[in-house]
């Protein structure tokens, strides 16, 4: 089998997915999905914190556990979707990459909601922890990055002028149709220093 990995590029309620192997080192894409981390993709469910800011404070805990343990239960399902039909294809998925955000450790829950800030960084460190939580359970290694970074580290690391490097995420899509966004480029790139 030859080996796979899965990069993800999360917002709030979803995620671009993308899964590539390497030929010959370089980088094929194999799929790539937006799946949704939230069961009803609505403003109340896509950004629980808010929602939860809205409410009476007893409630908030409530919001955010709900919220997050379906986002777990639907990042596990579809990664391990991925996985299994890469392995119908000879693919061993067993990796991921997974792109951070730049914002420092977030306080306790009433913290956060006393600000807007830290409800927006806390909206999508709930959607990148369960893609996390759900590669876990699939028995991946998990890679991690720096949004703002990714592509001066993937430029040391895959010895690659920038603007080589973006031409080359830029030709990994073509013939793929859309979407092919920043959010597919970046998941793929993540996905390949995973490989690395």
């Amino acid at each position: 089998m030859k080996n796979a990995a899965v990069g993800f590029s999360a917002h709030s309620g979803w995620t671009a997915l993308v899964a590539i192997s390497l030929e010959e080192g370089s980088p094929l894409v194999l799929l790539r999905q937006r799946p949704h981390l939230v069961k009803t993709f609505t403003y109340e469910f896509r950004q629980p914190y808010h929602s939860a800011k809205k409410g009476p404070p007893s409630e908030a805990p409530s919001i955010i556990s709900h919220v997050r343990a379906d986002a777990r239960r639907l990042a596990y399902q579809a990664i391990h979707s991925v996985q299994t039909r890469l392995q119908e294809q000879n693919y061993e998925l067993n990796r991921c990459g997974l792109l951070l955000a730049s914002g420092r450790p977030l306080p306790a829950l009433p913290q956060i909601l006393l600000s807007h800030a830290l409800i927006h960084t806390a909206d999508g460190e709930l959607f990148r922890e369960a893609l996390i939580h759900a590669s876990l359970r699939c028995g991946f290694e998990v890679f991690t990055a720096k949004e703002s970074v990714l592509l001066e580290t993937a430029s040391h690391t895959l010895h690659l002028q920038p603007d080589e490097l973006v031409r080359r995420l830029t030709d990994l899509g073509s013939g793929l149709g859309s979407p092919w966004t920043r959010d597919e480029k970046f998941a793929a790139l993540v996905a390949w220093l995973s490989l690395l």
